[in-house]
């Protein structure tokens, strides 16, 4: 069953999200993942099994949902002086957070969601903390590269090999990463400002 998770503002359906949440992460610390249930997060939470599968519609889901809301960024890294020291803490913090057994998990979860924004949502997280990184370098007067291109270049190798690669990548791969993205940002605003006009 597909659903469009939407973030709960207020009332009974807020307090119903907060306890299951709750009850997934108290379980998962006493536990191993692959024996949580429907049943022991319902009785944990004090609702109903029917709860649960109508608001998540099954377990990967809401596995899925309590990943997202721990994966929301808190402060941003501490401002270094330039775009790359920036992008580098940036994507070492990242590592350290996704590239950590717990956090694997939770990436795997918001992937394996059946929920249809599921993984929209992750991306979203990820690109509104980037483009507050490239703001911070458009008011020092730094030209950044356009975000897609940081996505394609940095974020999607650091994610595949966090995912699928048993070593994670290195500083010096995610520097060689980074500055061949910041060393084509140039190059590619002058192809756009030669391009003649229709």
């Amino acid at each position: 069953m597909n659903k469009t998770l939407g973030i709960r503002t207020g009332g009974r359906s807020a307090r119903v999200q907060a306890a299951v949440h709750r009850a997934v992460r108290e379980l998962l610390d006493e536990q191993p993942r692959e024996a949580l249930t429907v049943p022991q997060i319902s009785q944990r939470a004090g609702v109903t099994p029917s709860t649960l599968y109508r608001r998540w519609g099954d377990l990967a889901t809401l596995l899925g949902d309590v990943a997202l809301e721990q994966m929301h960024p808190d402060a941003l890294p501490e401002d270094t002086g330039s775009l790359r020291g920036d992008l580098l803490a940036w994507a070492q913090d990242y590592l350290d957070e996704v590239g950590s057994p717990l956090g694997r998990d939770l990436l795997r979860d918001v992937v394996s969601s059946q929920a249809n924004d599921c993984p929209q949502r992750c991306a979203a997280l990820l690109t509104q903390r980037l483009d507050r990184l490239l703001a911070r370098a458009k008011r020092r007067g730094e030209t950044p590269p356009a975000i897609e291109a940081l996505v394609d270049a940095v974020v999607a190798p650091l994610v595949y090999r966090i995912l699928f690669d048993p070593n994670p990548p290195t500083p010096e791969q995610i520097e060689y990463w980074l500055d061949a993205c910041l060393a084509q940002a140039p190059r590619r605003r002058r192809r756009k400002s030669m391009t003649p006009a229709s």
